[in-house]
C-alpha cells in the first residue's frame, strides 16, 4: 500500500480540521492499514511497534463511525493496563473531538471510586479505563454498558503480564455479545491468542512489522559495566552530551530507583525526574508533564510504565538494568525514534545479565555494537547492599536449652491448670465412704 495523506481516508472535515491542528498530514503504516478493517466493523487485531501511532489508528476510525447521540450511556470502552496510558488517550480524545460533540472520561484506581461513580453517571459516550476499577463501577451500578458497541482493548500483552487477566476475561463477560472487539499490542504471545479464541470472532489481523523487530530509525549501542556504582559513574560520564535534551532511563527496582535519583540530583537539581509505582498519582502525572514539558531533562522509571506514558521527542532511552523478558526491552525503545525521528537506545549489560542480552539480539536477529569504556570511567567492586547476595541457613531442627528445660512432665503454672470438678467431687465422695466403713467396723 503507498504512502497516503489523512485526506485520502474516509475522514470528515472535524477530524481533519483536528488533525491540522495538531500538525498530522500524513497516517503512519498502522493508522494506514487499520483505518479500513475497523471501519468494517468486524473484530480487528492490530500488531505494530510501540510508538507507531496506535492510539490514533483505533480512534481515527471509531469517531468516524460514531453518530450523535442523546443517549446517556457510553458506546464505546476501551482498556488500557496503566492510569497513564488513561490519562493520555483521554487527552488524545479531546485533541481529536475539538469539532465534535463528543464526551469522554477516564477512570482509573488510586483514586476514590464515589468520585468517579458521579463522573460515569452524567453523559457520556466513551469510557477509557484500566479493567479493575472498569469493573467494580461496572457491579457498583453506576458504570452502565448495555449500548456498549465497540472495544478496544489496548497494550493487551502488558495487561496480561501485570495479572490482569482473570479481571479482563470476568470484565469482557459483563459486556454486550453483540459487539466489535478490537486489540493493539506491540507483541502477539501464547496468553493473547488464548484470549483471542475465546472472546474474537474471526479477527482480522494487521501487522506493520514482525513481533519484537526493533524500530530502523533507532541506533542501538551497549557498553560492558558489572553493578551499580559502576553503571553510574557510567551514566554521569555519558550523560553530559549536549545531545541529552530528553532521555528516559530504566531501572528494575523502585528501590534501586530511589538511590539511583538520589546519588544524580544533587548535580542536576531539576533536571532530573523520578517515577514509579510508589509514588502518588498526582506526583506521577507532574513527573510525566514536567518531562514532557523540558523541566526535567533525565527521567527514571521502573519498567511498569515502559508502555505507560507517551512522551513525545525522547532523544535517548537508557537500560540501566537489562529487563529478563527480550520484549520489555522492545517497548523500553519503542520510547525513542518515533514518526520520522532518530531515535538512541543504550544499554548496560552486567555478567548477570549477559544471557538476558543474548536473548534480546537473538529476539531481534540483530547483533548490537559494544562501545568501549574509557579509562576517564571509574568502576568498582563494590557492591550496594541490594546487590549483595543474601544466604539464608534453614535451621535443621530446634535448639533446646539444658538448663530451661523442665523435662516432659514438668509441673504446670498455676493458671494454665485445669481442673476437673467432678473428678475432684468422686474421689471425696469415695474417700469419705471408705472412712465410713472403717467407723462402723470399729462400732461392732
Amino acid at each position: 500500500m503507498s504512502k497516503i495523506s489523512f485526506t485520502d481516508l474516509n475522514l470528515n472535515s472535524s477530524l481533519l480540521n483536528a488533525l491540522g491542528d495538531l500538525g498530522f498530514d500524513t497516517p503512519t503504516a498502522i493508522q494506514q492499514h487499520a483505518f479500513a478493517p475497523v471501519m468494517s466493523g468486524k473484530d480487528v487485531v492490530g500488531i505494530a511497534q510501540t510508538g507507531t501511532g496506535k492510539t490514533i489508528a483505533f480512534l481515527l476510525p471509531l469517531l468516524r463511525n460514531l453518530k450523535y447521540s442523546k443517549q446517556m450511556t457510553p458506546r464505546i470502552l476501551i482498556l488500557v493496563p496503566t492510569r497513564e496510558l488513561v490519562v493520555q488517550i483521554i487527552e488524545a480524545l479531546e485533541q481529536l473531538t475539538k469539532y465534535l460533540s463528543v464526551q469522554s472520561v477516564g477512570v482509573y484506581g488510586g483514586t476514590n471510586i464515589n468520585t468517579q461513580k458521579l463522573l460515569v453517571l452524567v453523559k457520556h459516550d466513551i469510557i477509557v479505563g484500566t479493567p479493575g476499577r472498569t469493573r467494580d463501577l461496572i457491579l457498583s451500578g453506576a458504570l452502565r454498558v448495555k449500548d456498549i458497541k465497540h472495544l478496544v482493548i489496548d497494550e493487551v500483552d502488558e495487561m496480561l503480564d501485570l495479572g490482569f487477566r482473570v479481571q479482563l476475561e470476568n470484565l469482557l463477560d459483563l459486556l454486550p455479545e453483540k459487539r466489535q472487539n478490537l486489540m493493539f499490542s506491540a507483541t502477539m504471545t501464547p496468553e493473547v491468542d488464548k484470549l483471542l479464541n475465546v472472546f474474537f470472532k474471526d479477527p482480522l489481523k494487521v501487522q506493520v512489522a514482525a513481533s519484537g523487530t526493533p524500530l530502523e530509525n533507532i541506533d542501538q549501542s551497549f557498553y560492558k559495566a558489572p553493578n551499580f556504582l559502576s553503571k553510574t559513574a557510567l551514566l554521569q560520564h555519558i550523560m553530559v552530551d549536549d545531545d541529552w535534551k530528553k532521555a528516559l532511563v530504566f531501572i528494575d527496582s523502585k528501590k534501586m530507583a530511589d538511590q539511583l535519583y538520589d546519588r544524580l540530583e544533587p548535580d542536576l537539581g531539576e533536571k532530573i525526574g523520578i517515577i514509579h509505582s510508589n509514588k502518588s498519582q498526582n506526583y506521577r502525572l507532574n513527573r510525566v508533564r514536567d518531562f514532557e514539558s523540558g523541566v526535567h531533562r533525565i527521567l527514571i522509571a521502573t519498567s511498569i510504565i515502559s508502555r505507560g506514558i507517551d512522551i513525545s521527542n525522547i532523544t535517548h532511552v537508557i537500560n540501566f538494568d537489562i529487563p529478563e523478558n527480550p520484549e520489555d526491552y522492545m517497548h523500553r525503545i519503542g520510547r525513542t525514534g518515533r514518526a520520522e525521528a532518530k531515535g538512541i537506545a543504550i544499554s548496560f549489560v552486567s555478567d548477570k545479565e549477559k544471557y538476558s542480552w543474548d536473548q534480546i539480539e537473538k529476539l531481534m536477529d540483530v547483533q548490537v555494537k559494544e562501545i568501549q569504556v574509557t579509562e576517564d570511567v571509574i568502576f568498582t567492586d563494590e557492591l550496594i547492599e541490594a546487590e549483595k547476595p543474601t544466604v539464608r541457613f534453614k535451621p535443621i531442627g530446634k535448639e533446646r536449652s539444658i538448663k530451661t528445660s523442665q523435662g516432659a512432665f514438668h509441673e504446670k503454672k498455676a493458671k494454665n491448670r485445669k481442673v476437673n470438678l467432678a473428678h475432684e467431687r468422686r474421689l471425696a465422695y469415695k474417700e469419705k465412704r471408705r472412712k465410713n466403713r472403717g467407723r462402723r467396723g470399729k462400732k461392732k
